[in-house]
């Protein structure tokens, strides 16, 4: 089938071998709308071409926990290996997708010795993120789950927020009330500055 437009673009088809590439099929979902559930078969890998799907699973109170966003990348990488998905991928916008058979998506690592590479090191980015993600996480103040996203996220101390602060509270595994209060106190005590989207840490 292959595909035209924006997805074709990005450096991820470039890498991709011609075989895999034709087979690439286009979706689109709408804000909120799940990419697969848990639970599913992995039928499916999925690149983001447009917009935004996250990663989640949910506690037992029903609250969301982000593992992963995605924008112009796969989501799920490590689903590849398993059988079925782990955990939800929810558009957290409007999102144009690229989807190809997982295992016609095997057998490209298999035979192509630059495309496996290039896959390795994105599943090595992924868990270093994920590393980061769980050392926040572990943090018990608020303030400290904050400057660490900042250190963490951003360059040299400053970080410009991407997405809501309603979504950025849940990656936070924060209210987003605790963190509203919690971003005015900081600022009132000279520990970060804030103007729009932007946040710099200055101590």
């Amino acid at each position: 089938m292959g595909v035209s437009g924006s997805g074709a673009d990005l450096p991820w088809m470039r890498l991709m071998p011609p075989s895999l590439r034709e087979l690439a099929k286009a979706r689109q979902f709408a804000a909120h709308h799940a990419v697969f559930q848990t639970g599913n078969p992995v039928y499916s890998i999925y690149l983001v071409t447009t917009g935004e799907v996250r990663l989640v699973r949910f506690s037992r109170n029903g609250g969301e926990v982000i593992l992963q966003r995605s924008r112009q990348g796969f989501v799920a990488e490590a689903s590849l290996d398993s059988q079925l998905y782990h955990c939800t991928a929810v558009a957290s916008e409007p999102s144009d997708l690229l989807e190809f058979p997982a295992d016609a998506f095997r057998t490209a690592l298999h035979d192509s010795s630059d495309f496996r590479a290039a896959w390795l090191l994105q599943l090595s980015q992924e868990l270093r993120k994920l590393r980061a993600q769980c050392e926040r996480l572990s943090l018990h103040r608020a303030a400290d789950r904050i400057a660490h996203y900042i250190h963490a996220e951003g360059v040299d101390g400053c970080l410009t927020l991407q997405q809501p602060r309603k979504a950025w509270a849940a990656e936070l595994g924060l209210t987003h009330e605790a963190l509203y209060r919690t971003l005015r106190r900081m600022q009132d005590e000279g520990l970060i500055h804030i103007n729009g989207n932007l946040l710099r840490a200055l101590g």
